[in-house]
């Protein structure tokens, strides 16, 4: 290890070309010259020969000071200090290499805060204790940095190592998040306010219609998503499900709750946490053999990994961390370990909402509909999957069983556990933007339109609110006009002159703007 070279000159990288020729350096050049089972990291670093710092998409590009000893302790300390803590690559680091590579490490710099995170690191996810006596000096230091990282407000001091631990997770279940210019941006504008600003005034009769119906659009939208047509009975329980969010503790116990509402028929499917491997995917459909797009975790690691997303959970509200971001982390760590069967999707995304709710980011009373808005970007809702299932699929060692599933062959709980979450929290953010500018106002808008409408016809018709509903939809499906067939039938009692009178008044409050 000690004359291994890991820098590397690259035109061409994996498939990937870099903004211009340069060393590849860090986390990159060490995955590849030990052949470590880690997806790439989403940037790349590379040194320049100029002197110009700088980052493109995938690329973070440095100058020729930056260059660390091309040693494994040097791309380390330069990993972290300009890439961030990566978990997953420092636990299939630790379990590549001997112990004693990281005891010399620790031995021969005992004071330098990045061998002080390695050996942390080191001993935090082996869940092991090396041969080594406590450091008695040295001020505490963070082990992530938070100019690069989201990070727990409260971390817990490691005597041992001098180490406040700043892990926005637990042992278990510990995705991390990326400060990015997008999510750093969502944060100040502070879009839980923008909520408030948009109901504050509106009549509460109002609000309590909103609520109903986009707790009815986002079951339904929710529904769609996974590709199926639920009836109304069904989707109207699912959307009281959703209404409770945030009322009930999550634990094993509601998961199992929340699956028996979503599953209606549970004939055909086997409830409860899965005994059997699982992947999402097609199957061929001459042989009927699995054709993977995400292979989900090992059924046998489930119980590790639930535990440890619920804990974390429960960590994250406990510190106050950002809800968007917890509602990311949590939620897609769900649905990418798959644990049951079937409902994965929709649990995936009740959990959002419960997040949301819980951590107070929506207004009570208000579900934001997210599964709508994620239905209106269902092309990158699928994208930010992908772009966690596809990259270790590589690394999943997997067999046919008879039944045609799969059956994972190799230890790959570390996967479900620690992941780079950043896309994800840029997608879920943009869709709660997406949520508080658009569907809430427009509904609420709608509504009040409607009011106004329904008003008019009152005092000028006296309809009953049945007749009322009846001809403004038949108005919204027919361009602001009453069709022939309703002008004959439903309304025959109107005379043309009163049609038109309605359809202008229509017009003048339903498409003003």
């Amino acid at each position: 290890m000690d004359n291994k070279h890991f820098s590397q000159k690259i035109t061409v990288f994996h498939g990937l070309i870099p903004p211009e020729n340069g060393i590849l350096v860090g986390y990159a050049a060490l995955i590849d010259s030990l052949q470590l089972p880690v997806p790439l990291p989403a940037q790349l670093s590379l040194i320049s020969e100029k002197h110009r710092v700088y980052k493109t998409p995938g690329w973070h590009i440095l100058t020729p000071r930056h260059q660390p000893p091309d040693t494994l302790y040097g791309h380390l300390v330069f990993a972290i200090k300009y890439e961030g803590i990566n978990l997953l690559f420092f636990k299939k680091l630790f379990e590549a290499i001997e112990v004693s590579t990281i005891k010399n490490m620790v031995q021969s710099e005992p004071l330098s805060q990045y061998t002080r995170k390695i050996w942390f690191l080191y001993e935090w996810l082996m869940q092991t204790s090396l041969d080594l006596p406590d450091l008695k000096e040295g001020n505490y230091v963070e082990l992530v940095d938070d100019k690069l990282q989201y990070t727990s407000s409260k971390g817990i001091n490691s005597a041992r190592h001098r180490i406040r631990n700043n892990l926005p997770g637990t042992v278990n279940f510990c995705p991390l998040i990326y400060k990015t210019a997008k999510l750093e941006g969502y944060i100040q504008a502070n879009l839980s306010q923008k909520t408030n600003d948009v109901i504050q005034g509106v009549h509460k009769d109002i609000l309590l219609r909103t609520s109903a119906f986009l707790l009815l659009k986002d079951s339904k939208a929710s529904f769609t998503i996974e590709g199926e047509t639920p009836t109304q009975n069904r989707a109207v329980r699912w959307g009281k499900a959703i209404g409770q969010a945030g009322s009930k503790p999550l634990s094993k116990e509601e998961l199992l709750r929340l699956q028996q509402v979503v599953i209606e028929n549970s004939r055909f499917v086997t409830m409860g946490f899965r005994t059997d491997g699982g992947f999402v995917g097609e199957h061929d459909r001459s042989s009927g053999e699995p054709i993977p797009e995400h292979i989900s975790a090992r059924w046998q690691d489930l119980e590790t990994l639930s535990t440890g997303l619920l804990q974390t959970a429960s960590l994250l509200d406990e510190v106050q961390f950002h809800p968007v971001l917890t509602a990311a982390e949590i939620a897609f760590g769900f649905v990418f370990m798959h644990p049951f069967v079937d409902g994965n999707g929709r649990i995936h995304r009740y959990l959002i909402h419960h997040l949301l709710a819980k951590m107070n980011y929506t207004p009570q009373g208000i579900i934001f509909p997210v599964s709508a808005a994620i239905l209106e970007r269902i092309t990158d809702y699928r994208q930010v999957l992908e772009s966690y299932s596809h990259p270790i699929l590589e690394f999943i060692d997997w067999q046919k069983t008879r039944n045609n599933n799969v059956e994972v062959l190799n230890e790959t709980i570390d996967y479900y556990r620690y992941f780079d979450a950043t896309q994800q929290a840029e997608f879920l953010f943009e869709c709660v933007e997406y949520t508080i500018n658009k569907i809430i106002p427009e509904e609420v808008a709608y509504l009040q339109k409607y009011d106004a409408m329904k008003s008019w016809l009152d005092d000028t018709f006296q309809m009953p609110d049945k007749t009322v509903a009846l001809l403004i939809r038949f108005l919204e499906q027919n361009n602001s006009t009453l069709s022939k067939r309703a002008r004959e039938k439903e309304f025959a009692d109107l005379t043309d002159l009163e049609i038109r009178d309605i359809e202008k008044q229509y017009l003048l409050i339903m498409n003003y703007k």
